[in-house]
């Protein structure tokens, strides 16, 4: 029951005390809550009160609804995106890099969709390739998905310089992807730098990769340089974050 004299209000009581069994595993990641008429009886408050903590709730993440179903505890981040080998030359040769090597940790089916187009360079995309505004970048805009549903968007641009008369610049660029396309043109890569941020999804994100109200998206921009420490690719990319885990490791120097 809530306490009336606690000045604190009554929904934010409720989402308090369901917070703390969710996180406690009384209600287990993918269990349905109790319905609303059970909430009610349980906690003493009316209908309106429940419907509020349970959009609380909502806005975390914690739980979502599904029409004519009921309110479900969230499952946790399903696909695990270990930096440390994902992007090693050695995963690439096995054609094992990037999101191909999340699908054979993780065990699902990976597919993607690629759009190739070819824009002049903003202010930001020159600042991080290093080369001046207005010069000519390929673009392939990707959309990833796991078991069919997406789960990431990928964006790289890459100097035309280095991609003109290459598999860059088709959808599928074979074995190994655009890193290896890159080397074999002589530009071998010598290391990467990642920015990761968060964010709440444009309506656009929001709506391909079918996010619930109140659930952000994890942005990764990642700058791949050659090993004369010259930029090759900038590849921005936005994840949702009830999906991913992102897991970094390295050595205590």
């Amino acid at each position: 029951m809530v306490d009336r004299t606690s000045g604190l209000p009554a929904f934010r009581q409720v989402a308090a005390d369901l917070r703390e069994k969710i996180t406690a595993g009384d209600y287990a990641p993918g269990e349905q809550l109790p319905s609303e008429r059970e909430l009610v009886d349980s906690y003493g408050v009316s209908r309106p009160t429940i419907r509020e903590a349970v959009n609380l709730l909502r806005s975390e993440g914690l739980v979502t609804a599904e029409h004519g179903r009921g309110v479900f505890v969230r499952p946790p981040a399903s696909i695990q995106r270990v930096a440390r080998t994902r992007l090693s030359r050695e995963a690439r040769e096995r054609n094992r890099g990037a999101f191909l090597a999340d699908a054979a940790a993780r065990g699902f089916t990976p597919s993607t969709s690629v759009k190739i187009r070819f824009e002049e360079a903003d202010a930001r995309t020159a600042a991080h390739l290093a080369i001046d505004e207005g010069t000519e970048v390929t673009v392939r805009d990707r959309v990833m998905r796991a078991d069919g549903l997406v789960v990431q968007l990928a964006v790289s641009r890459l100097p035309r310089t280095l991609t003109r008369d290459t598999a860059i610049e088709q959808v599928d660029t074979g074995p190994g992807g655009a890193y290896a396309r890159l080397e074999e043109a002589g530009r071998r890569i010598g290391s990467f730098a990642e920015h990761v941020g968060a964010r709440m999804p444009t309506p656009d994100e929001a709506s391909l990769m079918q996010l619930a109200v109140g659930v952000p998206v994890i942005t990764v921009t990642r700058v791949a340089f050659g090993e004369d420490g010259t930029p090759l690719e900038m590849n921005d990319m936005v994840m949702a974050a009830d999906r991913y885990e992102l897991s970094y490791e390295w050595p205590a120097d």
